[in-house]
């Protein structure tokens, strides 16, 4: 069975897309795991996709070939797309010689009217995962900052929740209401598993006194919620948003400091000991 894991923050801006992103990267490149990874793209601004894809491919290969997407799978019974063929749905990045790849599952715009009859269909997915999930090692789900229908969908297909933090003002505002939208989910679900693997403050930039102050409020919450605050934190770096003009990881963007792609990847060996994926 693959892990799971699903990135999310009920507060939008925090980097979420960029850390799914450079999780797969690494998991698929690095020796230490030469994953077989497949992201899920489940924010109807598609970030993650363009960020793997680059805004040319995307438009090439999702708009104009009109390609299904996650849209498609969660409208799979629609009229519409009656006799799509969804296995065309993902697409493959990069695949390297010692066995790491990584496949993308892209959203679209139109995922957002998905919301507005969402009757039905949190499930569409899960049963869509369910026909793959034995191709790969780990299953990334980048989700929107919202608590829907897809909330729900992710969670069908998710073992571990990320949540990527930015210190900054207001930063603790969602952690709650992501909670609770857990338990909820947990108590209409019985049987299926999900936990919190912990919060990682990403985007840092060591400003005082603000990050420090938003740092302790953050602290304060999770503690009351019980909810783990990952020691290894990723620091804000230009490379990020040019790794993603480049589509290129952290480790792997031109001139990125060698201190910057370090960074990310000792909170990736943190987080795949607490998830446990070796």
């Amino acid at each position: 069975m693959a892990h799971k894991i699903s990135l999310i923050n009920m507060k939008g801006g925090v980097g979420k897309s960029t850390l799914a992103v450079n999780l797969a990267w690494h998991f698929s490149a690095y020796t230490s795991w030469l994953k077989k990874v497949l992201v899920i793209d489940l924010d109807p601004q598609f970030n993650a996709s363009q960020y793997l894809l680059g805004p040319d491919k995307y438009l090439k290969h999702v708009v104009t070939k009109e390609k299904p997407t996650v849209y498609h799978i969660f409208e799979r019974y629609s009229p519409e797309f009656k006799g799509i063929d969804l296995d065309k749905a993902i697409k493959n990045i990069t695949e390297n010689q010692s066995g790491g790849k990584i496949d993308l599952l892209p959203a679209q715009l139109e995922l957002a009217y998905t919301l507005k009859n969402p009757s039905d269909k949190a499930r569409n997915l899960k049963d869509f995962i369910d026909t793959v999930e034995s191709e790969y090692d780990v299953i990334i789900i980048d989700c929107s900052p919202t608590d829907s229908m897809l909330t729900e969908a992710a969670y069908l297909c998710t073992d571990h929740v990320l949540i990527p933090v930015r210190p900054e003002y207001l930063s603790s505002i969602g952690l709650p209401l992501l909670y609770r939208s857990i338990l909820d989910f947990k108590e209409k679900y019985k049987k299926h598993p999900i936990e919190i693997a912990g919060v990682v403050f990403n985007a840092t930039d060591d400003y005082s006194p603000e990050e420090n102050k938003s740092k302790k409020n953050v602290k304060e919450v999770c503690k009351n919620l019980h909810i783990k605050i990952f020691k290894k934190e990723i620091s804000f770096s230009r490379s990020y948003p040019k790794g993603a003009r480049e589509n290129a990881p952290i480790f792997r963007t031109s001139y990125a400091r060698y201190d910057r792609s370090r960074e990310f990847l000792n909170f990736t060996e943190e987080f795949a000991k607490e998830v446990g994926i070796s």
